[in-house]
């Protein structure tokens, strides 16, 4: 594995696969700008010598699979999950012999080896101790126009539990108010939040420590979903293979690795006034809103001599962050299927999803009702218990083929038996529930059908047929629809988008009711309902805002006609037409001035041909208003 962060920076430039960046880049705006037009290609790493500070900073290099697969010392992600099945099966396989019993040993001794140590001394990360600490002297982004400010967005966060001594290890952003002070935006469900109210319990304040750079398996392991108690850096020695070696910091009383190029230490006081934190622009693709989280105050900077920035932007998706979540659906997949599911065959959060809002598992189906035991046993385990829409298939399906699970999905799935509804505790960035984290699930049980669950079916339904719709003349006789998407109908999946401009209460519904009127619409099985500020004809950017603006349970209707189908309002949501009660946010682009700034540096940037910014076509789809939605 890497010694440092530099190590890594050096691998990908070898490769060719970073393009350091000399001319001046202004870290407010541009740089994220010039990296939404990289990320979204696919391109390379990032590293900007000139940011008007004293470092440099990366960013991207996270940016495809193989990148991220380098970042955890793999060539693929799926060796990672291989190697943790292989050594779970090692250990809690029968051991028939002696001999067998003494094979283990050096299973358990590597093992030992990974377990983080404290070691004495000063570190390389502590080579440079800063006179007076100073997170303005660092190249921290403002990634989007309606930020609150400028946001730290990889930084690897522990906190310790003050009655067992227990680290925890995450990633969560910080916003810089000063020098010395910063917003710390841990959410309710989070282990760091668990430990700040037991230190307010307590009375006590609460040492926080935090790092950036070094192995990027400490990033990688600080967004991991680990149980509870289970140390985010005996993960990353895992994936090093060997251990992660701890200095003691300067001013609190905790630990951090000893190759980072940053540390910032400080403090919470948990009786103290929180701060109002946001807007961010987040991985949803939309701003997450101001809200009142805890002060973070600094108490000492210290880095390496050659130290350098890592930072990301998340945004619309594809963005870097997407390869941090595949390396999550590879690597836990193992975990899952040997020790809450193991009928798990494989599982996908396709991008559009967000991480969140959107799951495809496919399993070795046995019995019926099997799809329904898989759903509830992952909605009980840890963070999938986030999730806002479940699909289970089974069979041969290729489940990393969007057009082939499209097509398995609708052939296999009935709307009036195979749509299971629920609610429960949902991400904090979910804006589409009537109540703040926590809204409407649903489950599609898309398997092939038992006799047994055949035999629960009480109407016929409509086979997976090409349906022809008339879509010129649809949008003739209801004046509201601007737009039809057939592209999945025509390739054998019966979904269809449409287009439409809300202007009254209840008119999803009663637009859904007059068009299954239609013959021709009787034999679609499901149409969802999306705002026309948006082209329509993008399937990809239809099934993103369809899965960040649906609460399922909420928003679902059931159309009963000669076999039923069932339809989804993925509109924005307002109070004075639905009732919603909530501020909803905008969607996330660039300004036309920083666009065009970008434009102009371009032939600066050693980048090859301009790349036009995502921006340009997300501009036109902003609401009124900021960050808020007017």
């Amino acid at each position: 594995m890497f010694r440092n962060q530099k190590e890594f920076i050096d691998k990908l430039e070898n490769a060719g696969e970073l393009v350091r960046i000399k001319t001046y880049v202004n870290p407010h705006l541009q740089i994220a700008e010039i990296t939404d037009r990289v990320s979204k290609h696919y391109g390379p790493a990032l590293l900007f010598e000139n940011t008007g500070t004293p470092f440099p900073l990366l960013i991207n290099a996270y940016g495809t699979e193989k990148r991220m697969a380098w970042a955890l010392g793999v060539a693929h992600l799926d060796e990672i999950a291989q190697q943790i099945e292989a050594l779970f099966k090692n250990i809690t396989g029968p051991k028939h012999s002696f001999i067998d019993k003494l094979k283990l040993l050096p299973q358990l001794g590597n093992i030992a080896s990974w377990m983080p140590k404290e070691i004495s001394g000063r570190g390389a990360c502590q080579q440079v101790i800063m006179a007076q600490p100073d997170l303005t002297k660092l190249p921290v982004l403002t990634c989007w126009p309606m930020d609150g400010g400028p946001f730290v967005t990889l930084p690897v966060i522990q906190t310790r539990d003050p009655q067992t001594g227990i680290r925890n290890v995450g990633l969560y952003r910080m916003q810089v108010f000063e020098p010395t002070l910063t917003g710390m935006h841990w959410h309710r469900h989070k282990v760091s939040a668990r430990h700040f109210n037991v230190y307010k319990e307590l009375g006590k304040r609460m040492p926080v420590v935090v790092t950036l750079g070094g192995d990027p398996a400490y990033a990688y392991s600080a967004t991991a979903p680990l149980p509870d108690g289970v140390d985010e850096f005996l993960l990353a020695g895992f994936l090093r293979k060997k251990n992660v070696q701890l200095v003691k910091c300067l001013t609190q009383d905790m630990y951090v690795p000893a190759d980072v190029d940053f540390v910032i230490e400080g403090y919470v006081d948990p009786n103290e006034p929180f701060i109002l934190e946001g807007p961010f622009g987040d991985h949803t693709g939309y701003y997450s809103l101001a809200d009142m989280y805890p002060r973070f105050h600094i108490t000492c900077i210290t880095h390496r001599k050659d130290a350098i920035y890592p930072t990301t932007i998340v945004g619309i998706p594809p963005q870097e962050d997407a390869w941090l979540g595949k390396a999550t659906e590879r690597i836990f997949l193992a975990p899952i299927k040997m020790t809450a599911v193991p009928e798990i065959v494989d599982m996908v959060l396709p991008v559009e999803g967000v991480f969140h809002n959107l799951v495809i598992v496919k399993i070795k189906k046995d019995y019926p009702g099997q799809a329904l035991k898989v759903m509830h046993s992952l909605w009980g385990a840890g963070q999938m218990m986030f999730t806002k829409m479940m699909i289970v298939v089974d069979g041969d399906v290729n489940i990393h083929n969007n057009l082939e699970v499209a097509q398995y999905i609708s052939a296999n799935v009935n709307p009036e038996t195979d749509f299971t509804f629920s609610q429960g505790p949902t991400d904090v960035l979910d804006h589409s529930c009537s109540t703040m984290a926590f809204g409407g699930k649903m489950g599609i049980d898309a398997t092939r059908k038992t006799e047994e669950e055949l035999a629960m079916v009480a109407s016929h339904y409509a086979t997976n047929t090409i349906v022809n719709i008339d879509s010129h003349w649809l949008m003739q006789q209801f004046t509201e629809i601007k737009g039809i998407n057939c592209q999945l109908l025509q390739a054998g999946v019966s979904i269809l988008f449409i287009a439409v401009t809300k202007n009254r209460k209840n008119h999803i519904k009663e637009l859904a009711q007059k068009l299954f009127d239609i013959e021709a619409m009787q034999t679609v099985k499901c149409v969802i309902f999306l705002e026309d500020i948006f082209d329509i004809n993008d399937i990809a950017d239809a099934v993103w805002r369809f899965s960040n603006n649906m609460d399922p349970k909420r928003d679902h209707l059931f159309i009963h006609h000669q076999t039923t189908s069932i339809i989804f309002d993925g509109t924005r949501k307002t109070k004075e037409f639905d009732g919603f009660q909530r501020d909803w946010p905008n969607i996330l682009a660039s300004t036309k001035a920083t666009m065009d700034e970008v434009d102009k540096l371009w032939p600066q940037l050693n980048l090859g041909p301009l790349i036009t910014s995502p921006s340009r076509k997300y501009q036109q789809q902003l609401y009124a208003g900021g960050a808020v939605a007017q």
